[in-house]
């Protein structure tokens, strides 16, 4: 079942929580996004092919197959990108992704050249055109894969921010927003700490994301901020994290007994 995040009669944005079979552990709970602007859509993180069916009967209420432009990842794991394949042949979109991975997403496919629809996006990141608006390829390198983008939609002010702000939760949990963030900070720290590269990556994504205006940060796993100070809070919260090598020791590094 789709929620809609935003939507002004000509643009909308949808997200979908629930596609995933998480029970007993079986798969991470990850959600994928819809955005349509004047009859042409894009999808960010379509995830991976237990996705792909319920993700497009979710839609069709929304837009047709035929009306998707473009697929975006912001990284190349299965349960962002998995499913490609599926969508090359359902749909006529061109996938956008970092320049780094283009050669790797054939092999989510079944063996035809689809090199023509697969666009790498250059390291600074770039503007991509979406029916009368355009969606944001923001930098977020090694946040937590080294060539990684989060997409920014100027209309909603929503920044779909990939791994960065997860939070380990069912889908039930996940389509609700975050109400009380220093009761969250336990669903998000592990993760981010064994992620997330370098506190020094975190300050520089810091710097650059106060420069947005972000009425709704919107990850891939888990729930949304929503308002400019739930964003503030995480923007201030993730800044300070110490994380990835900042914590290994040579005790990581030893061979097993």
């Amino acid at each position: 079942m789709a929620v809609e995040l935003y939507n002004d009669g000509k643009h909308i944005c949808l997200a979908f929580y629930d596609l995933v079979d998480e029970q007993g552990d079986h798969a991470v709970q990850c959600n994928q996004f819809l955005v349509i602007d004047n009859g042409h859509a894009a999808l960010i993180d379509p995830g991976g092919n237990m996705t792909h069916t319920g993700l497009l009967m979710g839609m069709s209420r929304y837009c047709r197959p035929q009306n998707v432009d473009y697929i975006f990842a912001s990284h190349a794991d299965p349960d962002i990108i998995a499913s490609v394949n599926k969508w090359m042949v359902t749909t006529h979109a061109k996938v956008f992704i970092s320049k780094l991975w283009t050669r790797f997403v054939p092999h989510f496919t079944t063996g035809k050249d689809y090199s023509s629809r697969i666009i790498g996006i250059p390291d600074p990141g770039m503007r991509i055109p979406l029916g009368n608006s355009e969606i944001v390829a923001v930098p977020a390198h090694f946040l937590h894969s080294e060539g990684n983008f989060q997409f920014y939609d100027p209309v909603a002010k929503i920044l779909f921010s990939g791994d960065l702000g997860v939070s380990l939760v069912d889908h039930e949990q996940a389509a609700k927003p975050v109400e009380d963030f220093d009761r969250h900070i336990p669903k998000m720290q592990a993760f981010h700490q064994r992620y997330m590269i370098s506190n020094k990556i975190l300050r520089f994504w810091a710097n650059m994301a106060r420069q947005i205006e972000i009425e709704m940060l919107v990850p891939q796993h888990g729930q949304r901020f929503v308002g400019k100070e739930m964003v503030r809070r995480f923007i201030d919260w993730i800044e300070t994290l110490p994380c990835g090598v900042d914590l290994m020791t040579q005790d990581a590094y030893r061979i097993p007994l």
